[in-house]
């Protein structure tokens, strides 16, 4: 038993773990999955950024255009032909802040979140093939893990050590 456990201990030809990192396994797999949803977004007429904007105005009916850039993880300044193009098209609304009117507050329209919906509905049914190829007790801890760290409020740093 102690063997065992020693030798899965044992570093993998210098290496401390036998798997690769989390950013080494997830960034192909996101490009992969974004390259999968541009044609869904191309086809609703939509960029990701201006998908983002929609899925994260849901999570919060009406934000400041300055907290909903920075949630998802945008410029200030480069959402705003986003958030004027979604306007222009009924998809969000734009008012100014009662409390401070040098502030809009953005909400999703009905047409906007219907659109949000279809899309993300293709969106997944896609991710549903890729997801097929796992067994189902696989497929549903995959889900809750990921469900779990994008619950995080925010990936914390760590430092190397120093035995490198």
């Amino acid at each position: 038993m102690a063997e065992h456990a020693a030798s899965r201990d044992t570093p993998t030809r210098g290496r401390p773990t036998d798997r690769p990192d989390l950013a080494a396994m997830l960034v192909p797999l996101c490009r992969a999955l974004v390259d999968a949803e541009r044609p869904v977004l191309d086809a609703h007429g939509l960029t990701m950024w201006a998908y983002a904007v929609l899925l994260r105005l849901d999570e919060t009916p009406i934000r400041t255009q300055a907290a909903l850039a920075e949630a998802i993880r945008a410029d200030k300044t480069r959402i705003i032909p986003i958030l004027d193009d979604l306007e222009s098209r009924g998809l969000i609304h734009r008012r100014p802040d009662p409390g401070d009117r040098r502030v809009r507050l953005v909400s999703v329209t009905p047409e906007g979140r219907r659109l949000r919906d279809a899309v993300q509905a293709d969106i997944q049914r896609g991710e549903e093939h890729l997801l097929a190829d796992l067994p189902t007790a696989d497929r549903e801890g995959f889900l809750r893990g990921l469900l779990a760290l994008h619950a995080l409020p925010e990936i914390p740093s760590h430092r190397p050590s120093r035995d490198a």
